[in-house]
């Protein structure tokens, strides 16, 4: 299904599916119940610096996307919830003339001012090398998480996290990234002496710190790895099947539209989620979990936003 059509498909609301032994339900859904817990999970991927909406004579995405937008639902899902995360699976950079006047200033004032809570680097975030990314860092007040990149012997040693664990309403949700392979994507003076590491045996090894160490109640993963592949390059769909311990799985790196999260069987016999919402901030992904009194996944319900004209500025 190509984007346009896609985007008419969704834009009526809520879609569902079901998972076992716990449910993933249209976003309507208010589970009722002693010590009932909700936490509402906002993502982006792929960004690319379009600032902007497309314009309207655009074919492909006519006045779709932009930040004010976005920066305006997001406000309003803040409003009318309580516990909010908002997160990034990079590729931030990288698209329009204002990552080449700014050099991604903007993008991170923006995102800042928006309150990301935690965002991992693809690899167009690698484009005015590490030097041009440690520059305008300091714009960002989120932390960027990056698990199976080494930066010791570059000057981004000490400037993104192998883990974060952030606390909503007395539940503990722990974060690690995952990045693609440099090598052959990005040049090597832009990397430079970025060490890249395995993603499945990094992912198993946060996965079961955060989990088990950590106490984490819910584990996810933030993946520019890419959806999936028609070769054994690694993917989000084969980390959900060879890992345990993740819970979910936000992509980015191949601009996949899922219609919806897609549910797999990790290699403990256990669900993961995985999604994805396409490129340029023309969806606001969401994810809810609500949980019971004993901390554990009772129902998950979800919903992309469709970010267009019809919502104000």
């Amino acid at each position: 299904m190509n984007r346009k059509n896609f985007l008419k498909t969704i834009a009526g609301g809520s879609l569902a599916l079901s998972l076992m032994p716990e449910h993933l339900l249209a976003g309507s859904f208010k589970p009722t119940g002693k010590g009932i817990k909700k936490l509402t999970i906002l993502h982006t991927n792929d960004q690319h610096s379009r600032i902007e909406p497309f314009d309207a004579t655009y074919t492909r995405n006519p006045n779709q996307g932009g930040f004010a937008r976005r920066a305006h639902l997001i406000s309003e899902i803040r409003r009318q919830e309580q516990d909010v995360l908002l997160l990034d699976s990079g590729d931030v950079f990288q698209g329009t003339p204002y990552f080449n006047m700014f050099g991604g200033e903007l993008e991170f004032r923006l995102m800042s001012m928006m309150g990301y809570d935690a965002c991992t680097m693809g690899n167009h975030d690698f484009d005015n090398g590490l030097e041009g990314f440690l520059k305008v860092l300091p714009n960002a007040s989120f932390p960027f998480v990056c698990s199976n990149y080494n930066f010791k012997n570059t000057i981004l040693d000490g400037h993104t996290l192998p883990f974060k664990i952030l606390k909503r309403n007395g539940l503990n949700i722990g974060l690690f990234g995952l990045g693609i392979k440099l090598e052959g994507l990005v040049g090597k003076k832009q990397y430079q002496e970025t060490e890249y590491t395995d993603p499945v045996s990094v992912a198993q090894h946060y996965s079961d710190f955060l989990k088990k160490e950590k106490q984490c109640d819910l584990v996810i993963c933030l993946s520019h790895l890419g959806y999936q592949y028609d070769d054994d390059r690694v993917s989000d769909v084969q980390l959900a099947k060879k890992t345990e311990n993740i819970d979910l799985i936000l992509g980015g790196h191949t601009h996949t539209f899922l219609p919806e999260p897609q549910q797999y069987t990790n290699r403990a016999g256990k669900k993961v989620l995985v999604n994805q919402v396409g490129w340029a901030g023309l969806l606001l992904g969401r994810i809810e979990y609500y949980f019971d009194q004993n901390k554990n996944i009772n129902s998950i319900a979800w919903s992309h936003h469709v970010i267009d004209d019809k919502i104000p500025v």
